[in-house]
């Protein structure tokens, strides 16, 4: 569906257990005719992260399509910081140290898209045959590769691996990091939390997305975490955009 001139957008999302955990504590946002996608990861190991993640989103979903990309990003982070206030008074209630969920937003309009996230669950946009992560890994690990005392390799199979150190519901106060990108007719984002990105290397991720297929590329990218093990929740959301200009001008001149 289109909600802008500019450019048409289509989107594909997956979220499955996994093969390991009995409960899923992923939830995620796929609504192409509002521009608006998201992934959260409730804490693992920590309590209810189902109910964190679902909140979470369901907070995202009220969000309005009318605003403009500024207004959209300042009405996601007003309703995460609302959330994140719910869940320290709900982790006080229950009398356990934290409730907490990753959170990963992208959301577009006419020729530009803001993404904002807590935590490890990414974003990355395939274009032109190249794929590049546009988050950056809340985490330890992530902190001690910026340090130079870890190298990516190595950062893979680390202890700490999957210590995150922001989350909704994490701490009092909520940080969340945020970016923009100007659009290229044929980006393609995805947006995914660890149970993918763990089990998945980024040169296949970039050739399941080449083709710009959302539905073909969301399945198969499930399924090869899957045949991986599925060690963790899994939940992907593939995002593609058309500019409807340049459609417009090959329908006029089909040999441009």
């Amino acid at each position: 569906m289109t909600f802008t001139a500019e450019f048409r957008w289509t989107s594909a999302a997956r979220s499955d257990v996994g093969c390991v955990r009995q409960v899923n504590e992923d939830a995620l946002l796929d609504s192409p005719e509002r521009g608006i996608w998201a992934v959260a990861d409730g804490m693992g190991g920590h309590a209810v992260g189902d109910l964190a993640s679902r909140m979470v989103i369901e907070s995202l979903s009220y969000m309005s399509a009318d605003n403009g990309l500024a207004g959209v990003i300042a009405d996601a982070r007003e309703r995460l910081i609302d959330v994140n206030a719910q869940l320290r008074t709900e982790a006080a209630r229950r009398l356990v140290s934290r409730i907490g969920s990753t959170v990963v937003l992208l959301a577009a309009r006419n020729g530009a898209c803001a993404y904002l996230w807590a935590g490890d669950s990414r974003i990355y946009l395939y274009r032109n045959g190249r794929l590049v992560q546009l988050t950056r890994d809340h985490s330890q690990v992530e902190e001690l590769k910026a340090r130079g005392q870890l190298t990516a390799e190595e950062a893979l199979h680390h202890p700490a691996q999957h210590l995150i150190t922001r989350a909704v519901g994490a701490l009092d106060t909520l940080e969340l990091d945020e970016s923009t990108v100007a659009l290229k007719d044929g980006d393609t984002f995805l947006l995914c939390s660890d149970g993918l990105s763990n089990e998945v290397s980024e040169v296949e991720m970039a050739s399941e997305l080449a083709p710009g297929n959302c539905e073909w590329a969301a399945q198969r990218l499930l399924e090869i975490a899957l045949e991986r093990g599925g060690r963790d929740n899994i939940s992907l959301v593939v995002a593609h955009a058309e500019d409807v200009q340049a459609m417009d001008r090959t329908q006029i001149n089909p040999s441009l």
